[in-house]
């Protein structure tokens, strides 16, 4: 490999070591300080989060700000309640609880859990499984475009204030379109 392309990685690395350390140190200094409270015995679907992050820690759909807000995109696209979705989704997770504690090294594979949520959840909601596959699919969608953006966004702001190089940003750009590091959530 040749001097200059030993330093263009060098610095990408560089780069995305301390991208990955300013998101990181951003996303603890942005941590709610206090104590998650301890959850009721009846849940009460539509009702936000009482932590300021939305976040309770345990994530997935009806659950936490992320749970309300695929439950709200669903009831739009599906032309049902919000609160029919959210309970339909709750039962759902509560009938598919693991039995043992997942990997916490192994992410789930999305389009799996969305192959067996549409079916399920077509079911609970009387609605074709092709209408429900397709809202989960575009929702997917948006959602990566959105993430898309944000990054995208971030990865400017850092240019501009001269934390990362345009290379740098490049590189973590890269990065993430092939797989290597998630900059989503």
């Amino acid at each position: 490999m040749s001097r200059p392309k030993k330093a263009l990685a060098v610095s990408a690395a560089v780069g995305v070591t301390a991208l990955g350390a300013a998101l990181g140190f951003s996303s603890l200094a942005s941590a709610d300080p206090t104590a998650t409270p301890t959850p009721s015995g009846t849940p009460s679907a539509g009702t936000p989060d009482s932590n300021q992050t939305g976040r309770t820690g345990d994530h997935g759909p009806g659950r936490g700000l992320r749970g309300e807000q695929l439950a709200q995109q669903l009831a739009s696209k599906l032309g049902v309640t919000q609160d029919k979705v959210a309970t339909a989704l709750q039962e759902i997770r509560e009938e598919n609880q693991p039995t043992a504690r997942p990997d916490p090294r192994q992410r789930p594979d999305l389009a799996e859990r969305d192959a067996a949520l549409a079916p399920a959840l077509a079911a609970k909601l009387n609605i074709e499984e092709a209408k429900v596959k397709a809202a989960l699919d575009e929702i997917r969608s948006e959602r990566q475009v959105a993430e898309a953006a944000a990054l995208k966004e971030r990865l400017d702001a850092a240019v501009a204030a001269g934390t990362l190089t345009q290379a740098e940003a490049d590189a973590v750009q890269k990065a993430v379109d092939r797989g290597v590091i998630h900059a989503g959530r």
